[in-house]
């Protein structure tokens, strides 16, 4: 434990049950290495849904890019960084040996995952991510994405079944035939069809601004054909902004969002004390509620959430 402890050096993410989440990763070099193709649909598909179940991760919407991926997701157990690392391992490795090679798939610190702290931004961030393709100037509207992408209209209808890929799992190996891929409506909702209704008023407006700016700037849309056709080793041409901030939370309402932040710098403050304390050689310490790799690596005992 002494080893862990010292280890120990990143910030801590405070880990709460029933959290909802805005999850993001990116390629590694910002390569098209999940650009559509049947391989990669079919093993994201199939790797998603096996690490849904196992972690009972609750999916609401998801969209794979080329070379980055978003999902919505509810954390009822706190799993989420297990469920992440299972999912980016897993996909990394069998989309790696499908593309002939060895490095890192993923880039380093890519990994996002931040807390929405009401319906409404629920519905905002998943429109935002249901637009991502057509904010890219990829398609003109997001369902016409070749690649993987959650329609709304599916909430709700049931498990759908996902055969496992015929390449890389082993038709003896450890995972299942087929996985059961299921989106369900995010909570703080009374129904499904009103999420639904909210997601597609709020999607066809991001997708009409994404056309406004298109057409006053003279930019055109590059369409699926051209993306099939890119090279996963390819890269876009558009340069990204460096050393932006990293939200932990996003909520329109800024009152939320204060009260939301300073709960996290209480978590913060109190992890650090408890975790002096346990270097010290304090016994039976207590952490606070929603320590995640303290918890899991080395047993600790923490409070109970509220």
């Amino acid at each position: 434990m002494l080893h862990a402890l010292a280890s120990c050096m990143t910030s801590p993410r405070q880990v709460l049950p029933g959290t909802v989440y805005l999850v993001t990763r990116r390629c590694s070099q910002r390569q098209l290495l999940l650009k559509p193709s049947a391989e990669t649909n079919n093993v994201f598909r199939y790797v998603l849904a096996v690490a849904a179940r196992r972690f009972g991760v609750r999916l609401h919407a998801f969209c794979v890019l080329s070379n980055h991926v978003h999902l919505i997701v509810t954390d009822p157990e706190a799993r989420l960084p297990a469920f992440a690392q299972y999912l980016g391992s897993l996909v990394a490795r069998a989309l790696n040996a499908s593309l002939g090679r060895w490095e890192s798939f993923w880039a380093p610190s890519s990994y996002s995952a931040v807390a929405l702290l009401s319906p409404g931004d629920i519905v905002e961030k998943t429109a935002y991510v249901l637009a991502n393709p057509v904010a890219a100037g990829l398609v003109r509207r997001g369902r016409e994405w070749p690649g993987l992408w959650s329609d709304p209209e599916v909430l709700d209808t049931g498990a759908l079944p996902v055969p496992r890929p015929s390449s890389f799992f082993r038709p003896d190996g450890p995972m299942p035939d087929r996985a059961y891929l299921e989106l369900v409506t995010p909570p703080g909702f009374g129904s499904a069809a009103e999420f639904r209704e909210a997601v597609t008023l709020a999607l066809a407006a991001r997708e009409l601004d994404a056309s406004r700016v298109r057409a006053a700037s003279g930019q055109t849309v590059a369409g699926v054909e051209m993306v099939l056709a890119q090279k996963a080793t390819s890269r876009p041409h558009a340069t990204e902004a460096r050393r932006q901030m990293r939200p932990r939370v996003a909520g329109r309402d800024p009152w939320k969002r204060v009260a939301a932040l300073a709960r996290l710098a209480d978590f913060l403050r109190a992890y650090r004390q408890a975790l002096a304390e346990l270097r010290r050689g304090a016994p039976d310490v207590l952490f606070p509620a929603g320590t995640y790799w303290q918890r899991v690596v080395c047993g600790v005992r923490c409070a109970a959430p509220v």
